[in-house]
């Protein structure tokens, strides 16, 4: 009898993964797929530089700061039904998005998907890890990140062939159909698990979202009016200052929302941080590389996707068989050659740009930097993943993938900073010279990566579950397998 109940109460290993990669999918293609999009929503609804990093910036923002909420509403209400929320508030923001007259509804709706996206992406990893013991994991994981690397593969090109065929608004149209399909299905399919039921921390949401908007603010404002300027100046001060403050507070709450002790462990203060500037290098590198080569090289939307694809594709095919060896071997030395590679990918095309060149001069960089992509992120992943008891899954996801976020929204603001220049849209030369100083600083990220990744602990033979280690052998309870 008792095996009977555990069998009805484990998760579907076969639904869990394919519902969970179906959200991850559509959260991190939608990251992307606006980017290919870029130029023609420049001229759509007269965008300047500065509104074009806000329709990546708000979405990326929006999921850094509620990620953590995101987890601990989970945890509480149940992650099967927070997870169905949020692909279906996904799709009513791709919606409005979709219908957006200007440029503002654009940004606000983009926001809306980060609100989306914060529930589903740490969710979609904890109903992963609790779906499956810990000698499998680190393959569960791999499958997953190889779906993230197909979502970034295919993004751009989803975007240029849209864009060319039909309109801007139908890249965010796509999104709504998956979206409530997947909702309903996840209600019906998935297990309803919980987690440590912590009280939610307001004041600390209020102090984080103020301190991180009020740093991207100044961030932001930056390519257009200098650093020098009272707006950058006392928006980067007051964001450091509540930033700061809210550290001092959650250091001191007995239940905070940003659990401060996690970063005393070395795995996962290490895997994070890496993460944060592999997202960092590729967010910035993306929101330069469609305008490169549009703007740049004369390619075309659809054309533009293709040749990014060969930057993006690799990670797909790299991430699944990355996994497995990163159980076996470890994760620090696949971290750190991933890192390296990037760096190396970023840095020949940054050293290639330059008037006159083909696509097939920076061909050979961005196949490099595919291929540490596709070794870093399930890396990262599993290193945070495992460096946790299974009561900790969901926080440790949440907080991991809030430096991730904001790696992302300080790289596209930085490399915007170096990029953006009054003649960029009127001088090739302009354009390509800003272009590889900015991509260079992308290979900078990426460098500083290596050195994180190195802090990373050395491989030890896999531990058993933590959760079966709890109680004395003769009487741990056996997993069952589909």
């Amino acid at each position: 009898m008792q095996s009977t109940e555990s069998e009805a109460l484990a998760p579907h290993k076969g639904w869990t993964l394919a519902l969970s990669s179906v959200g991850v999918f559509m959260a991190a293609l939608d990251a992307l797929v606006v980017t290919t999009a870029l130029p023609v929503l420049r001229t759509s609804l007269s965008a300047n530089v500065g509104d074009l990093e806000w329709t990546i910036n708000a979405y990326v923002l929006t999921f850094a700061c509620l990620l953590l909420p995101a987890a601990a509403l989970a945890d509480r209400f149940g992650r099967r039904r927070a997870f169905a929320a949020g692909l279906v508030i996904f799709a009513a923001a791709s919606a409005l998005a979709a219908l957006a007259p200007s440029v503002g509804v654009l940004i606000a709706a983009r926001a809306g998907e980060g609100l989306g996206a914060a529930v589903i992406m740490p969710i979609s990893l904890t109903l992963i890890s609790d779906a499956f013991p810990v000698e499998k994991r680190g393959a569960a994981i791999g499958m997953w990140g190889a779906v993230s690397g197909f979502a970034v593969a295919i993004g751009p090109v989803i975007g240029g062939a849209v864009v060319d065929g039909l309109s801007w608004h139908w890249i965010f149209w796509f999104n709504v159909p998956i979206g409530v399909v997947a909702g309903l299905l996840s209600l019906l399919r998935l297990t309803e698990s919980y987690g440590p039921r912590q009280p939610l921390d307001l004041y600390g949401l209020a102090l984080a979202c103020a301190g991180f908007f009020l740093l991207a603010w100044g961030l932001v404002r930056v390519s257009s009016v200098g650093w020098a300027n009272s707006q950058v100046v006392v928006s980067l001060i007051a964001g450091a200052v509540v930033v700061a403050v809210f550290l001092l507070v959650e250091g001191r709450r007995n239940q905070p929302m940003v659990r401060l002790d996690l970063f005393r462990n070395r795995a996962f203060n290490t895997a994070s941080w890496v993460t944060f500037f592999m997202y960092a290098a590729l967010f910035g590198a993306l929101f330069l590389m469609s305008q490169f080569l549009q703007s740049g090289l004369g390619d075309s939307p659809l054309r533009a996707g293709l040749h990014l694809l060969a930057w993006t594709a690799v990670s797909m095919f790299i991430a699944p068989v990355v996994g497995p060896l990163a159980d076996k071997y470890g994760n620090r030395p696949f971290m750190a050659l991933g890192m390296a590679l990037q760096a190396i990918g970023f840095g020949w095309v940054a050293l290639a740009a330059k008037p006159g060149i083909g696509f097939s001069d920076v061909l050979g960089g961005l196949l490099v930097a595919g291929v540490g992509i596709g070794i870093v992120f399930p890396t990262v992943a599993n290193g945070v993943m495992t460096s946790v008891g299974p009561d900790e899954t969901g926080i440790a996801s949440g907080t991991s993938a809030t430096l991730r976020e904001l790696g992302g929204v300080f790289g596209v603001a930085f490399t915007a900073t170096v990029f953006a220049h009054a003649g960029n849209y009127t001088s090739h030369q302009t354009l390509i010279t800003n272009f590889s100083h900015a991509l260079g600083l992308c290979a900078g990220f990426s460098a500083a990566g290596i050195f994180v990744s190195l802090a990373y602990p050395p491989h030890r033979a896999p531990a058993q579950d933590p959760a079966l280690a709890m109680q004395p052998a003769e009487t741990a309870v056996p997993v069952a397998n589909d």
